[in-house]
């Protein structure tokens, strides 16, 4: 009979793991640790809500890449459920951190990503041209994403994720009016041709009055 202990804590074995991100299925921990099988899938439940593992019926359980999005998203829509102005707080959150962390963002981005940020407007644009026209929100959230993306801080990317899945759970991606689309469109543009031209300064301006638009169609 298995001598169930209350010391082990599946997460910090996770953290603490070396060498090969897979590891040892339910039943080999059950049997090195002397805890359950029970206990161990109630902690493998949690840390999968988290992101940290994934379990696949013939590959088994693998060590994933550190990502804060999961964290946030769980605990913001459970705010969302309980208060729709969470999202609203949450948003605000999130235009402080892209104004704050422009320069460094946009200062390491590559003239690869540049050229990607400028297809993802012009695809926006045709979207928009076509009858009826389709909402790039793809398009929105990828752009946003690009200009963070060689931050070297996953807490930063995580909250920045996190809020562009409540602006869809919110219903924030539904269509709008073609007048208030072209508009951000516009204004991506006019962000993205700034970035392209090394002028930090002003695309960060214009990130302003992108945020002072959206306040617009919100009020």
């Amino acid at each position: 009979m298995l001598k169930e202990t209350t010391s082990f804590d599946f997460i910090k074995y996770l953290a603490n793991g070396n060498g090969s991100d897979r590891l040892p299925s339910l039943q080999e921990l059950s049997a090195e640790h002397g805890v359950s099988i029970s206990v161990l899938r109630e902690q493998l439940q949690v840390a999968r809500a988290l992101g940290f593992v994934e379990v696949r019926p013939r590959t088994g359980i693998k060590r994933l890449p550190y990502t804060f999005a999961p964290a946030v998203r769980e605990s913001l829509f459970y705010a969302m459920d309980r208060d729709r102005a969470a999202f609203d707080r949450f948003s605000d959150v999130r235009r402080h951190l892209e104004r704050a962390y422009w320069y460094e963002a946009v200062e390491r981005l590559t003239p690869e990503d540049v050229a990607y940020l400028r297809e993802l407007v012009d695809r926006a644009e045709e979207m928009l041209q076509v009858e009826p026209i389709r909402v790039p929100h793809a398009e929105h959230r990828e752009l946003h994403l690009v200009i963070y993306r060689h931050l070297e801080n996953p807490f930063v990317l995580g909250l920045l994720e996190a809020y562009w899945e409540a602006y869809e759970q919110v219903g924030l991606s539904r269509y709008t009016g073609l007048a208030y689309q072209v508009q951000v469109w516009n204004s991506h543009r006019q962000i993205v041709e700034a970035i392209a031209n090394k002028d930090f300064e002003r695309g960060h301006q214009l990130l302003n009055g992108h945020f002072d638009l959206i306040d617009k169609r919100d009020a």
